[in-house]
């Protein structure tokens, strides 16, 4: 990392912001092309889960190539300055590089859709619809790097 200033070391930290924040941006390579997409997901035990549907360009592409990269931040703000080079951001982020397994094992896809549902604040009986479920599959992306990025006053 270039601003090793910037550089979040702190494992409680990064583990914060993997637990607490929205979105999940994972990059994957379809061949030659980089392809990007925004997921919901739950952090659990060195795992990032990833509800998917069982079939789509995702899922082929992770046929083919289960290695993947990902970005996840906190919400950022703008600090504006006197002159536009004088302008920057507050931010927290985590980016990191893993394997992906799609599982598809009911009991594994309830337990992640569990973790999913709870982190964005399912406060009741989890109850599957079971053809529901059958068509969806459980990404678990194995964090194999991670590192963390900030800027601002925290």
């Amino acid at each position: 990392m270039r601003r090793t200033d910037k550089e979040i070391t702190d494992p409680n930290l990064l583990q914060d912001i993997l637990i607490n924040s929205q979105i999940c941006r994972l990059g994957l390579v379809d061949n030659s092309e980089a392809y990007i997409v925004p997921v919901n997901y739950a952090f659990v035990d060195g795992y990032i889960y990833i509800h998917s549907a069982s079939e789509g360009r995702k899922i082929e592409i992770l046929k083919r190539n289960p290695k993947a990269a990902f970005e996840i931040e906190y919400p950022s703000e703008t600090i504006r300055g006197e002159i536009p080079c004088k302008w920057g951001t507050r931010y927290r982020s985590v980016m990191g590089k893993g394997t992906i397994v799609i599982d598809d094992d009911i009991e594994s896809k309830k337990n992640g859709f569990d973790a999913l549902m709870r982190k964005y604040g399912a406060e009741f009986a989890l109850v599957y619809d079971e053809s529901a479920l059958a068509k969806a599959v459980l990404l678990k992306l194995r964090i194999e790097s991670l590192t963390g990025k900030q800027s601002g006053i925290w």
